[in-house]
């Protein structure tokens, strides 16, 4: 499958669940200052869905997790744990996020799903070096969900 690539916000695509590439660490999350997605999510979205996440434990790195959206006009968000205890995304890592997202979103039949770049930023990874490991993640699926992956670009 081959996803469509937009320039845009994550939380601006019209689609029924978004993937927060959160980390696996053990902190609390109301000890955390989001940065990135999880910033616009805890700022747009209210701290619902974090509060839901902190109820459901560390993510084993590559895995992923369902909270509700929040204030946001979404049907729910899936956590990846995309970036390791040392803050780096490594490639299993990405390719495990993705295949991990995709297989919960299936599992609850939605219809269309929008990613971020995961590990791009905090995760230490390039733009382009997260976006190849994705697409590659996404070669080997076949998926009738419609997918966005969103390189993030900043309102005008």
């Amino acid at each position: 499958m081959t996803p469509t690539i937009v320039h845009g916000d994550l939380l601006d695509q019209p689609v029924e669940v978004i993937v927060n590439p959160w980390n696996r660490n053990i902190i609390p999350w109301w000890l955390l200052l989001p940065q990135g997605v999880s910033g616009a999510i805890k700022k747009r979205g209210g701290t619902a869905p974090f509060k839901q996440l902190g109820r459901l434990g560390p993510i084993p790195l590559g895995q992923a997790v369902m909270t509700d959206a929040g204030t946001l006009p979404f049907r729910a968000i899936i956590h990846v744990a995309g970036i390791n205890m040392f803050w780096f995304a490594t490639r299993q890592s990405i390719h495990n996020s993705v295949i991990s997202a995709m297989k919960l979103a299936q599992e609850h039949a939605f219809s269309s799903i929008a990613f971020p770049l995961i590990g791009a930023g905090s995760g230490q990874r390039s733009s382009e070096t997260s976006m190849q490991i994705m697409l590659d993640a996404f070669a080997t699926l076949d998926s009738p969900l419609q997918v966005t992956l969103v390189k993030y670009a900043p309102r005008r």
